[in-house]
């Protein structure tokens, strides 16, 4: 079983792949297959295919086993059952919204990397003494935005985030100057209504456009 050490420091390979980690929430296989290799397409590597449709773990499974240069991950994990199903759909990394010990505890028995969600410094503390370094800051915007993480780099010196939650273009760059983000998480990559419409030139533009996001 791989250490939590090795996981965390294949989560912040994953993290530093590209500045955005699109956020997808999808019910088809095929439309998963084609939506991953636009955003590959675009420069955007690492996918959080969310657990929020009927058919996500076949979304997930399909852009895992189908699409090269793809770092497919799970979104919304939420349960021991969630990450074991996750783990045989092949992959690469999950993300959960929170952080229960029962969570936390079965991510400690899966060699896929979880990056945990938090929104204060007393989750963040308790994450730390699990030995995590690398979270999720959600619901970002909502939560404080950045000024807010900003203000937690220093007394946290060792945390290192992916700020989710209502971010836009406009506002990533807010987010990815700050010394504790290493990307932002974003749903703007993957809108339903280019999903609906096979737009997938559409989304590898977006996706070229997020590559280039700085702070």
């Amino acid at each position: 079983m791989a250490s939590l050490m090795d996981k965390q420091a294949r989560i912040e390979t994953m993290m530093r792949a590209a500045p955005v980690i699109p956020v997808v929430v999808i019910d088809e296989p095929k439309s998963a297959v084609a939506l991953a290799r636009a955003l590959v397409a675009g420069g955007i590597p690492a996918i959080e295919i969310t657990l929020r449709t009927a058919r996500a773990m076949d979304c997930l499974r399909a852009v895992a086993a189908e699409v090269e240069g793809a770092i497919a991950g799970a979104g919304t994990v939420l349960s021991r059952t969630q990450i074991g199903q996750v783990e045989k759909a092949g992959a690469k990394f999950m993300v959960s919204p929170g952080a229960s010990p029962r969570l936390l505890d079965a991510a400690e028995d899966s060699p896929v990397p979880l990056l945990p969600g938090a929104a204060t410094p007393s989750e963040m503390m308790a994450l730390a003494e699990r030995g995590y370094r690398h979270l999720k800051f959600f619901p970002a915007e909502q939560a404080g935005g950045s000024s807010y993480l900003k203000a937690l780099a220093s007394p946290l010196q060792q945390m290192r985030f992916c700020p989710t939650g209502g971010i836009t273009p406009d506002l990533a760059p807010r987010y990815l100057a700050l010394a504790n983000v290493l990307c932002v998480g974003g749903s703007w990559l993957a809108p339903a209504e280019k999903i609906a419409k096979a737009d997938w030139s559409g989304i590898t533009a977006l996706a070229r456009n997020a590559a280039k996001l700085q702070g």
